[in-house]
């Protein structure tokens, strides 16, 4: 992180360190923080991460940086119609190849390449070093430039040994950020966030490919001519969603479809049209439906059998409330206000983005969300460990990270497209403009 010239750190505000924790769930924080921990910053934010809830996904949105180009190391390239990537993406030095997004560029710290894989091998090892590193290399900083770290190794301790060890890494990194207030002062603010959650529970694999093949589709690594029962999913870390590639766009919902009751598959979404994504799972099924109106965006969902997405009390609010247009619409702004504590956080815009943005380059043509408890991935990394938690899905644990400042109270919740100002130290975004009882940003010096 560069200096800011004449408006720069030290000149009319305080020098920034934003360190960024992998994988560190904002229930694991609070915890921590009962216990007298990170007591010098204020309660920190419920900061939604985007489905699925995968690290480089998190950091490129929070950060307004580009996307990359799948959803994890091994990805499908939808152009060259193949599995690209992998472990290769570990071996070697950190070549322009090898970084996933511009966030990247601006990192003063990050473990060597290596680390990020060692580090669900070795876990307890690597955030000894990872702490170490981060601290000496601080310490070498010019004081009058901002400071932009990421620690990796808090997210393997919480995959391989559980939220107690992390408790214990979280101490030493709590007696290091206290020696840089002692050194550094008032003249520093502190911003300590998270790329997304954790569900904090031993996972087991959802039988994904079986179930596929007996429904009569073939998956391979890449697509022919003559692939229209042909599957691409790839298959790379334990987590909690799968993406899911078609050699024929006819297939998607047939494939959403067969998953239904699946044990561990919580649901599948798709594009049903342009304008909306079909939500399918064992819950029921339904339809997400946005519109633009004077620039404001509107939701509408739909069911036609159930409630997959558990949103019938908060459709009956905001009726009552008189928040629904004469089709049923309600305003982002209100979603937002009524589900960002929700089992499923901000639900309709989170669900609907993943498949309408560019969160990825290669957006896949079915997203399932797994239950807590079940992962899919690569065998070989199953056989290593065992998962003690894990992230990916579009529940609450995995979508609650967090965002704390030791200079500025912060709104209760944010979004990741939205937070890009708070953790730069900009001016709030209006689309996040709360009321002063609702936690609207405030300088606590």
């Amino acid at each position: 992180m560069s200096s800011n010239g004449d408006t720069g750190p030290g000149k009319t505000r305080p020098r920034r360190l934003l360190l960024c924790l992998d994988g560190v769930p904002h229930e694991v924080i609070e915890h921590v923080r009962q216990r007298g921990l990170f007591d010098s910053f204020g309660a920190p934010s419920r900061l939604l991460s985007p489905f699925p809830t995968m690290t480089n996904i998190a950091l490129s949105a929070m950060l307004g940086a580009t996307p990359p180009l799948g959803y994890e190391s091994l990805y499908f390239d939808k152009t060259a119609r193949e599995l690209r990537g992998g472990v290769s993406k570990y071996i070697g030095w950190r070549t322009p190849d090898k970084i996933p997004s511009s966030y990247m560029d601006e990192l003063d710290y990050q473990e060597p390449l290596a680390f990020e894989f060692l580090v669900y091998v070795a876990p307890e090892k690597v955030w000894r070093t990872d702490m170490r590193r981060f601290r000496e290399r601080f310490r070498e900083a010019p004081q009058t430039r901002d400071y932009f770290a990421f620690l990796k190794g808090t997210d393997g301790l919480l995959h391989i040994r559980g939220p107690e060890r992390l408790a214990v890494a979280l101490e030493s990194l709590d007696k290091i950020l206290r020696e840089i207030q002692t050194t550094c002062g008032r003249e520093t603010e502190i911003v300590l966030f998270s790329d997304h959650g954790m569900n904090l529970r031993e996972n087991r694999r959802v039988h994904l490919k079986t179930r596929l093949r007996d429904r009569g589709f073939s998956l391979s690594g890449s697509f022919s001519e003559r692939s229209r029962a042909t599957l691409a999913i790839p298959a790379f870390g334990l987590c909690g969603y799968a993406a899911i590639y078609c050699g024929d766009e006819e297939a998607v919902a047939e494939v959403a479809n067969s998953l239904v009751e699946l044990e561990g598959v919580d649901f599948s979404i798709y594009k049903d049209d342009t304008e909306a994504i079909a939500v399918t799972g064992a819950n029921g099924v339904a339809r997400v439906e946005r519109k633009q109106t004077n620039g404001e965006a509107s939701y509408r969902y739909l069911t036609s059998d159930g409630d997959p997405l558990q949103l019938h009390p908060i459709l009956e609010t905001l009726n009552q409330a008189g928040k629904l247009d004469e089709k049923g619409f309600a305003s982002d702004k209100d979603w937002l206000a009524n589900t960002a504590n929700h089992i499923y956080p901000d639900a309709l815009a989170n669900l609907y983005t993943s498949l309408n943005t560019q969160r990825v380059r290669h957006t896949a043509d079915v997203l399932v969300s797994l239950c807590d408890g079940y992962y899919y991935g690569w065998s070989p990394f199953a056989r290593l460990t065992r998962l003690a938690a894990t992230h990916g899905n579009a529940l609450r644990p995995s979508s609650n990270a967090f965002l704390m400042s030791t200079h500025r109270t912060l709104p209760p919740f944010v979004r990741a497209d939205d937070a890009q100002p708070l953790l730069r130290g900009w001016t709030q975004p209006t689309s996040m403009a709360l009321s002063p009882e609702q936690g609207a940003v405030s300088d606590r010096r």
